[in-house]
Order: C-alpha cells, then sequence, then structure tokens
C-alpha cells in the first residue's frame, strides 16, 4: 500500500530536526537535540485527528458545506460526515509539489482549482525554515482566478515538551474574546464573547490538568516583535508557537484520544474562525492576482 504521506523530507540545522509531508505538506516531526516539540507520528500512518497538516482555503468547519459566491450558492463537498460540514479545506489530503530542498529548508507548493464548492483557482506555497531552536513557518497564497475571493488558511500542530505529560504543561494564550464549543450542533460554536471572568481565561496562564477545549481564541493581542505569542511551558522548559499578526485566531483543542499519547494539546493558529465562507470574519481578500503572505513558528527557549 503506497504511504499515506508521500515522501517524507527531513530538514536540520545544528541538532534541531523536522520532517515534513509530501501529501498535505503537513509537519510530521520537529525535535531539538533529540527532544520531541510537536506530536509525531509514523510515516507509514494518517496523520492522527489532523496533526501537523496545513488546513486551506479555510480551517475548521463550513456549516453544511454551503456558502454563497457573489450570489451564487457553493456546495462543498462533505467531510465531516458525522456533523454535516466541511472541514480543515481542499488540500491536506493533496500532493504538494516539491519546489525547493535544502539542508535546512524546503518548499512545497499546490494548485487548487476552481471546483465544486469553491469557484476560483488558487496558488499556494509553503516553507519550513529549522534554525538550531526554531521552526519557521510561511505560507503564501495567490489568486489565480479572474474574480476576487476570501481565503482562510490555518495548521494543526499538537505540541509536547519532551515527556512531560500534557496535563502538567502551562498554556498561556494573549486572547480577550472566545467562541466555546457547543458539543454535537452542527457548527458547535458559540458566539464571541469576552474571556474576562470565565473559564476561557487564559492570559495569565492556566495548567492543562481537567481543561476540556476544543475552543476558538480571538481577540489576540501582538507581542513587542508584532506577533501573536501562546506559550506552553514545564517547570524552567518553554516552547512558544508565535504567529504573525494576519493569524487572528487560534484554537486550541484537547482530545483524550490521540494515537500514540493519548492526553494532547493543539494550538492551531488560524487567519479566520469557523464557518468564516459565510460570515466573512477575517476573511483574506485576494483580488485576481494578488497574493497574501504570513508566518508563524515554534521556538524553543
Amino acid at each position: 500500500m503506497a504511504n499515506p504521506t508521500g515522501e517524507q523530507f527531513e530538514i536540520t540545522r545544528g541538532n534541531a530536526r523536522a520532517v515534513i509531508t509530501e501529501i498535505g505538506a503537513g509537519l510530521r516531526a520537529f525535535e531539538v537535540g533529540g527532544v520531541p516539540y510537536v506530536e509525531a507520528f509514523a510515516e507509514d500512518e494518517k496523520p492522527p485527528k489532523g496533526a501537523g497538516q496545513v488546513l486551506l482555503p479555510w480551517p475548521n468547519r463550513t456549516k453544511g458545506g454551503q456558502w454563497d459566491y457573489q450570489g451564487e450558492k457553493q456546495q462543498l463537498p462533505i467531510t465531516e460526515g458525522a456533523r454535516g460540514n466541511a472541514i480543515h479545506g481542499l488540500t491536506r489530503h493533496e500532493e504538494w509539489e516539491l519546489l525547493e530542498h535544502a539542508e535546512s529548508s524546503i518548499t512545497l507548493a499546490i494548485d487548487v482549482p476552481a471546483q465544486e464548492g469553491w469557484p476560483v483557482p488558487l496558488r499556494a506555497t509553503i516553507t519550513y525554515e529549522i534554525s538550531p531552536r526554531e521552526l519557521v513557518v510561511t505560507h503564501e497564497i495567490r489568486n489565480e482566478g479572474e474574480s476576487p475571493i476570501g481565503v482562510g488558511l490555518g495548521t494543526h500542530p499538537y505540541f509536547r515538551i519532551g515527556d512531560a505529560p500534557t496535563d502538567e504543561l502551562t498554556l498561556t494564550l494573549p486572547a480577550s474574546r472566545v467562541r466555546p464549543y457547543l458539543g454535537d450542533e452542527q457548527m458547535p460554536y458559540a458566539d464571541e464573547q469576552d474571556v474576562e471572568g470565565t473559564e476561557y481565561d487564559f492570559r495569565s496562564g492556566k495548567l492543562l490538568e481537567g481543561v476540556d477545549l476544543d475552543t476558538a481564541f480571538g481577540g489576540l493581542s501582538l507581542a513587542e516583535d508584532g506577533n501573536h505569542h501562546h506559550v506552553l511551558s514545564h517547570g524552567d522548559r518553554e516552547l512558544l508557537v508565535w504567529a504573525g499578526p494576519d493569524f487572528r485566531w487560534a484554537q486550541v483543542f484537547t482530545p483524550d484520544d490521540l494515537v500514540g499519547r493519548g492526553r494532547a494539546v493543539a494550538i492551531e493558529p488560524m487567519t479566520c474562525p469557523a464557518d468564516a465562507l459565510n460570515t466573512g470574519t477575517d476573511l483574506i481578500e485576494l483580488e485576481p492576482a494578488s497574493s497574501w503572505t504570513g508566518s508563524w513558528g515554534i521556538r524553543v527557549r
């Protein structure tokens, strides 16, 4: 049987190492000095619960797979059958083209043709660049069509700090707004609300023990470097997940049953929240022949 994630591409710098997959251009591994900082999976396995995948041209869910484009109803394929939604875009199970592979960096690309439910063609590239204690990921999306289109992008890494149990990690998010998860409803997110005085206030840091999230956080403040800073810490060890200013949302997911790990935590930088194709919230508006570029990264400190 063919490898479900295609060819595997390794990049290294010093004692830092990452593995990128051909299918989906996803992040399969990132480690420094042999210590893992993302939840890895075997190269002959499918990414469990979307681990490391790129979510393009929308992250999260589109309700019923339906949205309107210039007055015409669009019907995307239903890819979340249990709730009847279209989830996580069109490219995570597709083969990306290798453009360049150096020792410490790699660039891949994919064309997203006009198709059922998606009327405007796009071209996207992704570059992973590793340094001794950091992995930087840069995305570019270009409108290849003749009409404007609003797009979104997200990514789906699960993080760890070596062998520290997930429940012993402290999560800090610069988020003043939240859209809580509503369980089994078709579009399972509540309206945006303030985190002040709620269980969703992670601005000063909270231990993950007893925390159950599949939750979109917004109202993200910017750090002095102009990026959003999401932090996992364990004792004197700290993992910084930074994201550029256009990544205005972060989805945090804490499943109990990630294959190979059990209790886990995903921090998903996103440019827009769920159902943004319908609401228009924070979509990136691309005119014909125009491009958007944005970056995020993982820094061990």
